[in-house]
């Protein structure tokens, strides 16, 4: 049998398929076409850490383990290839990170819109179909995200909850209202996969994915040429790595409007060990299984805070100062997030944001010039009314 990883050059699949490799005695495959660091370029940004080419780092990581990582290079819009990989590998388990996972890009303009649903939603069914054929047993753990939730104003439950309307009883989805066209494709996807489920039994589960933050693994630390990208960019930046990379090199850090914006976090290790939890325990065949993944929860401005507390303890002497709102979201709003699914698995978290911030900013300090060379790429100039405002 095989682990398969879809975005196996990206931020998280490059970790995880080294994670793979070094966990379960059994073929690991990772997937690719480089697209995140063509986007990446296309906004005028670069990763901070300097990554290698698929072909290093496959090489470096079998020289220090003596484990391989096979790798596929392919488009996962092109259902000839997906269905030829799912063929030659009849994969047990199969997590889906090939995706654009930015809602800034998706409001570039119809362009950027168009190219990420037919990026995520049709790279998606094209995968549902191959598994109908070809490994109707594996386990497909999809990447979604909390922000299909949106701001519901209520508790929110892990994919389902029960409702009373009329006189009736039922359980179902729970409402999804996404932010932004990506969101929205991540919304088709939940969908998509639901319905797979139902009608030819793939077993399924859907990560409603916290923000990731962090720069290292601990396969990342093994070489300096393991690392993993690290993105600082409006549209592929997230806030809290965003904000550390503002702190190194005395740029003020810049929630947006209120600052108000609650969301869900975990560090990039606990990402990790939170997928290995689910290839371990996966669902019954039939089953659509949810799992919000996270393991705090904090505001944007909480969250500038403990960057400038770090920071300052550290000499960095980092000012917060906010910024106009480019998209449109609620900047104060009720934010109670159910996580329990994974606790009940087994998966415990090891990192929290105070201590990660640290380690983080000592690891992006060596990186410092290259910040500074990207720093432009940092303040947003994409708006959800106006698209790229040049």
């Amino acid at each position: 049998m095989t682990l398969m990883v879809l975005g196996a050059d990206g931020y998280l699949g490059w970790p995880l398929v080294m994670r793979f490799a070094m966990k379960y005695d059994e073929p690991v495959v990772g997937i690719d076409n480089f697209s995140r660091r063509r986007r990446v370029w296309e906004m005028g940004s670069d990763s901070i850490t300097p990554v290698q080419d698929m072909a290093v780092r496959t090489s470096v990581f079998k020289q220090i383990t003596g484990r391989e990582i096979k790798f596929e290079h392919g488009d996962m819009r092109d259902y000839e290839f997906v269905e030829n990989l799912i063929k030659k590998y009849k994969p047990r388990a199969v997590v889906h990170f090939a995706e654009i996972p930015s809602a800034p890009y998706s409001m570039i303009d119809a362009k950027h819109a168009i190219e990420t649903h037919e990026n995520n939603v049709n790279g998606t069914l094209n995968l549902l179909f191959a598994l109908k054929k070809f490994a109707p047993d594996c386990h497909l753990i999809k990447l979604g995200t909390m922000g299909e939730y949106g701001t519901p104003g209520i508790d929110i439950p892990e994919g389902s909850f029960e409702i009373d309307y009329r006189g009736r009883k039922a359980t179902l989805p729970f409402p999804r209202q996404a932010g932004s066209f990506y969101h929205q494709t991540k919304v088709h996807d939940s969908n998509n996969i639901m319905l797979a489920c139902k009608i030819w039994g793939i077993a399924s589960t859907d990560i409603m994915q916290g923000v990731v933050y962090g720069t290292r693994t601990e396969e990342t630390t093994l070489d300096p040429r393991l690392v993993t990208r690290f993105d600082v960019d409006e549209s592929f930046g997230t806030a809290v790595n965003r904000f550390c990379a503002q702190s190194i090199i005395n740029m003020p850090v810049t929630p947006y409007g209120k600052g108000g914006q609650t969301r869900g976090y975990l560090n990039i290790m606990d990402t990790m060990r939170c997928i290995t939890t689910l290839v371990d325990k996966p669902p019954q065949k039939g089953e659509y299984r949810v799992v919000n993944q996270l393991t705090e929860v904090f505001s944007v401005l909480q969250i500038a805070q403990k960057v400038k507390d770090v920071g300052d303890k550290l000499g960095l002497n980092v000012k917060i100062e906010s910024l106009q709102n480019p998209r449109v979201e609620a900047e104060e709003h009720y934010y109670n997030v159910d996580y329990k699914k994974l606790k009940d698995l087994g998966f415990t978290p090891s990192k929290t944001m105070d201590e990660s911030i640290t380690y983080m900013l000592f690891d992006l300090l060596p990186h410092k010039q290259r910040i500074i060379e990207h720093k432009e790429q940092i303040t947003p100039k994409i708006t959800w009314k106006d698209g790229l405002v040049k």
